[in-house]
């Protein structure tokens, strides 16, 4: 299913400047995308747009096109539009519904609403505390649950909508470093799945590993899109607000240097390992 923006711009209510400007992008189905700007680019009001929310309850003034596999977004009722592209927001704890004393059922709680029949539904919930390893959190209470496990639960319940598009707007930042990994091996089964994410992450040197293409704003403008290799080695990025990998930025500077003479930049250990070893 594919997501196409057309010359987007967009001013928040009692604003004068647009905080997106003029943007246009192809987001194509099955491929996972790195968001990536700094912290006032514009990267959660175009979430914000690619999901309906803008400006049927945010408002505002938008000019262009938002196309969902071939359809005007504005065409799609509220709940369809549910259905069709699933939103995790930063802070999980704002996604939890409230009215759920369980995890199990939290996450079935979205089916529920859609009267998905309950067969159905108890399977799909059974695969997913496996997926999101929530068996031994099922039973208790979500307001109980740390952060990074708030996280994981609402994660579970957009997947349990089974939408063809996931934004996912920094799902790692409360977690440790072995959650987030397993935050993204999920990302790439999803992948596998045929589905098509959108990543707001600032962990470049994961979004250099598991995304396919990058996407980077600066002032609300696209500045820069394409391929992970070609974004993420790209200096401009620096300059631009983003980041580049780890291991991308110690071999732009040992080449700057004169240190090491290599004909591209590597963006993982393992790909820096394998260069390296050409060179000698």
């Amino acid at each position: 299913m594919s997501l196409t923006l057309r010359n987007i711009t967009y001013t928040y209510p009692l604003e004068t400047e647009p905080v997106i400007k003029d943007l246009s992008v192809e987001i194509e189905s099955g491929k996972v995308y790195g968001l990536i700007g700094n912290n006032e680019s514009g990267k959660t009001t175009l979430c914000n747009i690619m999901r309906g929310f803008i400006p049927s309850i945010y408002q505002g003034d938008i000019q262009g096109e938002v196309i969902i596999n071939g359809q005007a977004i504005e065409a799609y009722e509220a709940g369809e539009l549910a259905s069709v592209v699933g939103y995790s927001f930063q802070n999980p704890f704002t996604q939890m519904s409230g009215v759920k004393e369980t995890v199990y059922e939290e996450i079935a709680y979205g089916m529920e609403n859609l009267g998905v029949p309950r067969q159905q539904m108890i399977q799909k919930v059974a695969e997913l505390i496996q997926l999101f390893k929530l068996t031994d959190l099922q039973n208790k209470h979500p307001f109980e649950l740390s952060g990074g496990q708030k996280q994981r639960v609402a994660l579970a319940s957009i997947v349990a909508l089974d939408p063809e598009i996931m934004i996912l707007d920094e799902p790692t930042s409360q977690l440790d470093p072995q959650s987030t990994e397993e935050i993204f091996e999920i990302v790439q089964l999803l992948k596998k799945q045929g589905k098509t994410i959108i990543l707001v992450e600032h962990k470049v040197d994961l979004l250099a590993e598991y995304c396919d293409a990058i996407l980077l704003l600066e002032g609300g403008k696209l500045a820069l899109a394409g391929t992970v290799k070609e974004v993420l080695t790209n200096p401009e990025v620096l300059k631009l607000g983003g980041q580049l990998p780890q291991v991308t930025q110690f071999f732009l500077k040992a080449v700057a240097e004169n240190k090491v003479k290599i004909d591209r930049l590597p963006l993982t250990l393992t790909e820096a390992y394998g260069l390296l070893q050409e060179v000698d």
